[in-house]
């Protein structure tokens, strides 16, 4: 003879926030263009075969890495700078437990972009 099972309790839906507080964020789908995409541009814009053009980005981002990694910088003209940082040893927290840990000095990669793409970006008011 089959038991029967006990129903599966309900749990409360939470509650939805408050309308009133904060206008609701209109939620638009951003699409990035990606690698492929972008190789697919340049290759019309420039006339040039896909294979080269995906060449070309292969050789930019070795450079870029070479060039940081030897001088400390590389720049990519109207866009921006690779700049190796030092960052100090420091003092940090357990975000879970609170207690404090030290957080060795390492080496970190930081893009500066420049103020010609910057203001082209996001203009200052």
């Amino acid at each position: 003879m089959a038991t029967k099972k006990a129903p599966a309790k309900k749990t409360a839906a939470p509650m939805a926030a408050k309308t009133s507080a904060a206008p609701a964020k209109k939620t638009t789908s951003i699409k990035k263009m990606t690698k492929s995409e972008l190789v697919k541009l340049l290759a019309e814009k420039m006339e040039l075969s896909s294979k080269q053009t995906a060449a070309f980005f292969d050789l930019l981002a070795t450079t870029a890495i070479q060039e940081t990694k030897k001088n400390g910088e590389f720049t990519i003209p109207s866009l921006g700078k690779l700049v190796k940082a030092q960052r100090a040893a420091r003092i940090g927290r357990n975000p879970q437990t609170g207690e404090a840990i030290k957080i060795k000095a390492k080496t970190a990669v930081k893009f500066r972009v420049a103020k010609a793409a910057k203001d082209l970006i996001a203009p200052t008011k």
